[in-house]
């Protein structure tokens, strides 16, 4: 499974559009030239459990994990994309059905881009209203830590609103 992702910021009218992983997360290097790695690893690079992994596998919000000849996760590096990609999703609220839904767009390929972006964008909106909201909530604790600063000098009362 992949991110959209173009390689400029405004396509050529006649450009391809290409579907590349997102860049690995910068808390957890990989190793140069690996591309097959076993579940307690994916869990040691991502802070999963192998539980949790298991079942990301089992819902559906994974692809397809190939296996060793003895039935070992081999997970990919384009797997660990994925898993940065779910990481971010689940950062901005969005319930795993609604994640569970993308992937199973993002496999039926091209013809649900539509479907994908109104997705996205529901969850944009929905992110940007909470920023919104905490950024009203850090207003508040801001007067407060400013109250609290200037209370011993001045002798004001604190003001509930």
């Amino acid at each position: 499974m992949t991110v959209m992702q173009t390689t400029a910021a405004i396509p050529a009218p006649n450009a391809t559009r290409t579907d590349i992983c997102s860049a690995p997360p910068p808390g957890h290097p990989r190793p140069d030239g690996q591309d097959r790695y076993t579940i307690s690893e994916v869990a040691a690079l991502t802070g999963l459990t192998a539980h949790t992994l298991r079942w990301y596998e089992r819902i559906g919000l994974m692809s397809h994990i190939d296996r060793s000849h003895t039935g070992q996760r081999r997970y990919s590096n384009r797997d660990l994309d994925w898993l940065d990609l779910v990481g971010k999703l689940r950062m901005t609220g969005m319930p795993v059905a609604d994640m569970v839904r993308y992937a199973e767009l993002v496999r039926e390929g091209e013809s649900t881009y539509a479907e994908r972006r109104e997705l996205l964008e529901s969850t944009r909106r929905d992110v940007l209203t909470r920023i919104a909201e905490l950024q009203d909530t850090l207003a508040v604790l801001d007067r407060k830590i400013s109250f609290y600063g200037d209370a011993g000098s001045v002798g004001e009362t604190e003001d509930t609103r």
